[in-house]
C-alpha cells in the first residue's frame, strides 16, 4: 500500500509519569521529519500531557489509569476514524492493549507498531496484575505489524518465547541529546550540589542513580561500600532516587557504620547536574532492559562500574567504556571501583571511550531517522 501524503503517525502511552517512555516518545514528536509525517499523541493528563500542550502538539485526553475500559477502545477507534490515523505508535501494557485494538478491532488499515523497553515479564508489579498484563498482551500482539526492541537481547525473546516472526521485529537504540550533555556545561551546577549536601571539592564522588527497588541490586553496593568507602582515602557514596528499597538501604548504611560517607538525596529530576558531580558512576542492577541513565553517563564521560547482564553489555564493553563484574557480588563490585579510584588515567580512558561510544551509536538523531525509515517502510 503507498501512500501520497504525509503519514499521520498516532503516539499512544499512558503518560501517568513523565518516565522514559514518555522522553523517548517526546524526542520522536519533536524530530520526526514535518514533511513525512503528522503527529498526534493520546496519553493521560498530566506531565507529559501539559508538555506536549505547551509545545503546540495536539493532544487526545485518554484515562489510562482504570484497569479495563471498552469505552478507551472507543475513543482511540474514533481517533483514529476522524484523524485518518496511517500509524498507531504505542507503548507501555494498558496503551498498547487499548491502542492495538481501537486500531484493528474496527475495519481498519491503520498499522500498528509496538515499542518495548521492557517485558512485560519485567514489570516491577505483583503476580496477579502481571498475569494480566501477560494475558492482554498475548492476546492483542496478532494485531501488532512491527515491533520495536530497544535492546538486541529483546529482540532475541520476541523471537525465540513469544514466536514473533522475525521481520516483525526491529531493533533501534534509544538515542540521547549529547548538545544538552556537554561535561564543561555543568561546572558551577556541581559546585552547587557539593554544597547542598555537604561534599567537599576534595572528596572522591561514587554516584548510584535509579529507583530503589530489588531490580537495581543496590543492596550489593551497600554491602561492598565499607571496601571502597575507606576512612585513609575522601571518598563518599551518593544514592540518587526512592522506591520501597530506601528505608532498608538506609539501615543498612547505619548498619555498617557508613552513615557520614553515603549520601542518600532521594528523587531528583536535574540528572544531568548530578552526573556533573559525580566522579565514577556505578550500576549495580540485577535486571534491566536498556537503561538510558546509563547513556547519560556515557555522554557526560563518566567512567563506569556496571553489572554484566543483559541490556547493560549492549551498551558497555568491559575493559572499553568501564568495567562489568557479576551481578550480586559485593566484593566484585568494590574491587572495580577501588581500581578506577586509584587510578586516574583509566577513569578519564573509559570516560572519553564512553562519550565517543555514545557519539557513534547513541544519538537521537540516529534514534528518530531509523524509525522514520520503518515507519515509512510500512508503505512501501
Amino acid at each position: 500500500m503507498t501512500i501520497n501524503k504525509p503519514i499521520s503517525v498516532l503516539f499512544v502511552i499512558d503518560g501517568i509519569e513523565f518516565g522514559g517512555g514518555e522522553r523517548v516518545f517526546l524526542q520522536l514528536i519533536q524530530g520526526m521529519p514535518k514533511s513525512r509525517f503528522t503527529v498526534q499523541v493520546a496519553t493521560n493528563h498530566g506531565d507529559f500531557f501539559e508538555t506536549l500542550k505547551r509545545l503546540g502538539v495536539i493532544v487526545h485526553p485518554i484515562d489510562f489509569g482504570v484497569k479495563v475500559s471498552f469505552r478507551n477502545i472507543y475513543i482511540l477507534s474514533k481517533i483514529i476514524r476522524d484523524n485518518q490515523v496511517d500509524i498507531v505508535s504505542s507503548q507501555g501494557a494498558r496503551a498498547e492493549f487499548y491502542a492495538r485494538l481501537g486500531a484493528k478491532l474496527f475495519p481498519s488499515n491503520t498499522m500498528v507498531v509496538s515499542t518495548i523497553a521492557t517485558p512485560v515479564e519485567g514489570y516491577d508489579t505483583g503476580l496477579f496484575k502481571k498475569s494480566i498484563y501477560l494475558f492482554f498482551d498475548r492476546f492483542s500482539d496478532k494485531y501488532v505489524d512491527r515491533f520495536i526492541v530497544v535492546s538486541e537481547v529483546l529482540k532475541r525473546r520476541l523471537i525465540t518465547i513469544r514466536k514473533i516472526p522475525a521481520h516483525k521485529v526491529v531493533k533501534i537504540y534509544n538515542g540521547i541529546e549529547l548538545d544538552e550533555y556537554d561535561p564543561a556545561v555543568f561546572k558551577a551546577e556541581a559546585a552547587t550540589i557539593r554544597k547542598e549536601y555537604n561534599i567537599r571539592d576534595t572528596d572522591y564522588l561514587v554516584g548510584a542513580i535509579g529507583r530503589m527497588v530489588w531490580q537495581k541490586g543496590f543492596e550489593y553496593l551497600m554491602r561492598g561500600a565499607k571496601d571502597f568507602l575507606r576512612p585513609a582515602r575522601n571518598v563518599k557514596l551518593l544514592m540518587v532516587g526512592d522506591g520501597p528499597y530506601k528505608e532498608c538501604l538506609q539501615e543498612c548504611a547505619a548498619r555498617v557504620g557508613l552513615r557520614d560517607n553515603i549520601v542518600f538525596a532521594g528523587f531528583r529530576k536535574d540528572i544531568r547536574n548530578i552526573l556533573s558531580v559525580i566522579d565514577l558512576f556505578v550500576i549495580p542492577s540485577l535486571q534491566e532492559g536498556f537503561p538510558m541513565v546509563t547513556l547519560e553517563a556515557m555522554a557526560m564521560a563518566k567512567p563506569i562500574v556496571a553489572t554484566r547482564i543483559d541490556g547493560i553489555t549492549e551498551q558497555i564493553t568491559d575493559g572499553v567504556e568501564g568495567i562489568l563484574v557479576p551481578p550480586k557480588d559485593p566484593s566484585a563490585l568494590a574491587q572495580a571501583i577501588n581500581k578506577i579510584i586509584d587510578n586516574k588515567e583509566l577513569a578519564l580512558s573509559f570516560g572519553a571511550a564512553a562519550r565517543k561510544r555514545v557519539e557513534r551509536e547513541f544519538t537521537v538523531e540516529k534514534m528518530v531517522t531509523e524509525t522514520a525509515n520503518l515507519f515509512s517502510s510500512l508503505f512501501d
